[in-house]
């Protein structure tokens, strides 16, 4: 059975422009999420990957970020040719987005009750007021908020962090989104609570075959909730492809350094693996590829220019020079 494409992102590039010069965020960025499909984007801090996503949905910080090249193509239209007032339609209904902190996305001084709520005023049909709270007991209830119709007068502070973190999924469900973005909605979770709630989540998407992107450090997560993968690097995407094929056989240095830093039960005898060296200053970076100053396969054209992406099956690609005919 064939997908059907949902977001097609083409050639993104957003820069910042600052006093220090122009920092190249997202840099040549291009994916695509089917109807159903799950893609992880993983990367260290500054790679890119939450700039990708607010790009998304045209909420890049201003006045700084400016989204200067590429293409988003979402559900036929193409984003960055619509009116605010068309973004406003979209933002929420059809790509919701779940935050890293839940109480950065929850006004204290409105009760949960009032909050689920808004999402349906902004996003559904005209309901009269008790329509209403039987939809905000609905969705509280599909993430697993106990004693509802009790909770609906709480305030965010009343609430637990993973208790938070299912609200705000609920907020982003009012409105039957075709894609979810989540930006690390597990940061601040224990691990009991990170599972449920990643176990919901996919649960979620399945009954509404939503498109999933889900943007972590965590590459045991993106395994357990992914079926696709892409890795950042310094703004741009070095490797992506399905999850299992990527995961057996790392084609880019970084990936490979990056599962390689994943820690293994049982093995107690050495010392985690680290990568050496830090991320790029994207305002001062390398000449050639960005990974080259702290790449343990460096090669003489590494340091000459960026390498082209190279095919490596149907959906799977790697920009390295290795990979490239004749000068491996």
């Amino acid at each position: 059975m064939v997908q059907e494409q949902l977001l097609s992102v083409e050639g993104l590039k957003t820069y910042c422009i600052t006093r220090a010069g122009v920092v190249k965020a997202v840099d040549d960025v291009s994916f695509s999420v089917n109807c159903g499909d799950a893609l992880g984007i993983v990367g260290e801090s500054g790679s890119g990957k939450s700039m990708t996503c607010n790009s998304i949905v045209r909420l890049t910080p201003q006045p700084a970020g400016r989204i200067v090249a590429g293409k988003i193509m979402f559900e036929g239209s193409d984003i960055l040719q619509m009116t605010e007032l068309e973004m406003r339609r979209i933002r929420g209904k059809k790509i919701a987005m779940i935050l890293q902190d839940p109480l950065m996305s929850l006004n204290p001084v409105y009760t949960i009750g009032n909050q689920v709520a808004e999402s349906f005023k902004l996003h559904g049909e005209r309901l009269g007021r008790a329509a209403v709270r039987q939809n905000v007991i609905r969705v509280l209830t599909q993430v697993n908020i106990p004693s509802v119709s009790q909770r609906l007068k709480d305030y965010p502070f009343q609430f637990s962090g993973g208790m938070r973190q299912r609200t705000v999924a609920a907020m982003a469900l009012a409105g039957n989104p075709s894609l979810l973005i989540a930006d690390e909605p597990t940061t601040s979770l224990d691990v009991t609570i990170q599972d449920q709630f990643l176990r919901l989540l996919r649960e979620m998407q399945k009954q509404a075959q939503m498109g999933l992107i889900l943007v972590t450090h965590d590459l045991g997560i993106v395994a357990e909730t992914c079926n696709r993968v892409a890795i950042m690097y310094a703004g741009k995407i070095v490797e992506i492809g399905g999850i299992w094929e990527i995961f057996e056989s790392p084609a880019h240095p970084y990936t490979e350094a990056l599962l390689q830093a994943l820690p293994t039960l049982g093995n107690r005898s050495k010392r985690l693996f680290q990568i050496t060296g830090d991320p790029p200053n994207l305002l001062d970076l390398p000449e050639g590829c960005a990974f080259q100053p702290r790449c343990h396969q460096l090669g003489k054209m590494c340091r000459e220019g960026y390498p082209p992406m190279v095919p490596l099956g149907t959906e799977r690609q790697a920009a390295c020079w290795r990979l490239v005919k004749g000068e491996g």
